[in-house]
């Protein structure tokens, strides 16, 4: 399930990065007023097949609300998990059509879409953090409990990672909207006061992405110093953090080719759900310390 939710993100991304958000008009959920397009063009076929693809998960999330119920007992865990799963999918259905009925899809420049892309991405984040503890949880890991220190800092990486995100989002449309030949020619309307406020917001990416690492960094170090049993989760976490700053940085280097915004995009959300997992560990409720 959770497998199968990144690769509708990622499809969802390629979507946008290929400006075939428009491949079914300003329609929803028909395509092009069909419900199966005839003749479709390619960035119909683009945007059709992720409409089908969330369609069937549409699906398979109400079979996991509908397994919870049936195989856990009242209060468990992992009924709260996946009836927020079912949520967040639900809100983010919404959101996606938003985007297509107000068109801020293909290229469309206006800065309403900042914030229409920014509540989908942090839906997005919250129904892969949900689907990643229902998983968890599905296990026989112990819930969490919001209580002791650990709570703040468990918040606050959250919370850097999605803001993370969101100036990625940003930066990446700036991207798709305004892509440049090189990293000189990037570099100098990055700074040019007539450019597009999505090519400026661009630069506020990687510093973004140094508070966020840096503050992960000490996140992860003191947990693993003080919980033996979360070094693992630490590690792992660190080890998608290294692959993430690398891949922007390749991604920067060469003028952020659709290809590597996939494989930027792929590690941003693995690091997403790594760090879901660690902040679940340092709140469990069996063993909560207050530090």
């Amino acid at each position: 399930m959770l497998i199968f939710n990144l690769a509708v993100v990622l499809w969802g991304a390629y979507v946008r990065a290929t400006g075939a958000g428009a491949g079914c008009g300003k329609h929803w959920p028909l395509c092009n007023g069909e419900v199966v397009p005839p003749s479709p063009s390619l960035k119909t076929l683009i945007e059709y097949t992720h409409r089908l693809t969330s369609g069937i998960d549409l699906i398979l999330v109400a079979v996991l609300v509908f397994w919870a119920y049936r195989a856990f007992p009242r209060g468990s865990a992992v009924r709260l998990g996946a009836t927020m799963s079912g949520i967040f999918l639900i809100t983010e259905a919404l959101l996606g059509a938003a985007l297509v009925l107000l068109e801020h899809v293909a290229q469309n420049q206006s800065s309403a879409r900042a914030y229409s892309l920014s509540s989908h991405l942090v839906n997005t984040l919250t129904l892969l953090g949900f689907l990643t503890l229902t998983a968890w949880w599905s296990l026989g890991k112990p819930a969490v409990r919001l209580a002791g220190g650990a709570v703040w800092k468990a918040a606050l990486s959250l919370a850097a990672i999605m803001i993370l995100g969101v100036s990625g989002a940003i930066a990446a449309l700036g991207d798709t909207l305004f892509p440049s030949r090189s990293l000189v020619e990037g570099w100098a309307h990055d700074f040019d006061p007539a450019a597009s406020i999505f090519v400026r917001l661009r630069i506020f990416h990687p510093a973004i992405a140094a508070l966020a690492g840096g503050w992960l960094i000490y996140f992860a170090v003191i947990t693993a110093a003080r919980r033996t049993d979360l070094r693992t989760r630490c590690w792992l976490m660190l080890g998608l953090l290294a692959g993430q700053i690398t891949a922007g940085l390749v991604n920067l280097l060469l003028s952020a080719p659709v290809w590597m915004q996939m494989v930027h995009l792929l590690l941003a959300d693995t690091l997403w759900i790594s760090l879901v997992l660690l902040c679940a560990g340092t709140l469990e409720s069996a063993r909560v310390s207050a530090d």
